[in-house]
């Protein structure tokens, strides 16, 4: 077999990244995101940009994405190839070990060509070490949904103290069926995950002012919403109840204040996702009126615990 090498690219040779045939079925092709370096007003960095190739042919390809200010990768959103030992040996032999985050449309098991793509790369992600951590839904909100109706029974407060929220987000993470957070919890503690949480909030570029806790007419904590826009788009960014206080259904209490916080922004979109497992979340975004648009399968590198 020839002889394969791997390499990142630059911005001399970034357009090598087009030349590896690809059907479209799956990842960010399959819904209309396009490959471009920083440099001509894409969100790609060459660097961050590696390929496989024999006999300069490009067999496999993988990019890498993160925000405008960070300075490591966050996520690998592309990965495909034609060659699946390329393609294991690329992710093995890259410097990069943030999660994979493999987009797919709704119902994709249902048709034969999806579910073939899929695997493919699922398994060699599995081939090259990694582990997959969770399926989930992606819902789009636009205003033709509407405004999802609010029952009145809490009343939601602007919380300015980063410690409050913490403090919060510490006692929901007690029996959270969110993966990402139970994965951390498990290597590193709730705290952790609690904090782990309150960076994410930190790095979106919105407003901290549309954070909200929740309360009973009594006085009582009930749990907070986080309204926010990561670098693309306005998404839910966190909806959580404290233990004492689930079981009673708040959590759509949240989603819709939460929905109508951002809908009053003016906003043409709100994206969220919930886990495939926490079936209570998936109704509750049924109800409020968000369509699933999207499924994503999140695979990690193996963690220890710290």
């Amino acid at each position: 077999m020839t002889d394969l090498v791997i390499r990142q690219l630059s911005e001399s040779d970034a357009h090598l990244f087009h030349t590896l045939p690809d059907p479209e079925l799956v990842g960010h092709a399959a819904f209309e995101r396009r490959y471009a370096t920083v440099a001509v007003g894409g969100e790609y960095r060459p660097e961050w940009t590696w390929v496989a190739l024999r006999e300069d042919t490009v067999v496999a390809r993988a990019a890498w994405w993160a925000g405008p200010s960070d300075d490591k990768p966050i996520a690998l959103d592309w990965f495909d190839f034609t060659d699946r030992d390329a393609a294991v040996e690329l992710l093995r032999t890259a410097p990069f070990r943030s999660d994979y985050v493999l987009l797919l449309p709704p119902n994709w098991q249902q048709d034969p060509a999806l579910r073939e793509a899929a695997q493919a790369r699922a398994e060699a992600a599995r081939a090259a070490g990694m582990d997959q951590l969770v399926d989930r839904y992606r819902y789009t909100w636009t205003p033709d949904c509407g405004v999802p109706a609010q029952p009145g029974r809490l009343t939601f407060r602007p919380e300015p103290d980063d410690a409050e929220i913490l403090s919060v987000l510490r006692r929901i993470q007690h029996g959270t069926l969110d993966a990402h957070a139970r994965r951390t919890i498990g290597t590193a503690g709730h705290d952790a995950a609690a904090q782990e949480e309150m960076d994410f909030f930190r790095w979106c570029p919105s407003p901290r002012e549309w954070w909200r806790t929740a309360w009973t007419r009594e006085g009582e904590l009930v749990g907070l919403h986080i309204p926010a826009r990561n670098q693309t788009s306005p998404v839910i960014g966190s909806i959580g109840v404290v233990p004492e206080h689930r079981g009673h259904g708040y959590a759509y209490d949240l989603l819709a204040d939460c929905t109508r916080l951002l809908a009053a922004e003016g906003v043409t979109q709100i994206i969220a996702e919930t886990d495939h497992e926490n079936r209570p979340m998936a109704m509750n975004f049924t109800k409020a009126g968000y369509p699933v648009t999207q499924e994503r399968s999140y695979f990690e590198w193996p963690r220890t615990a710290e």
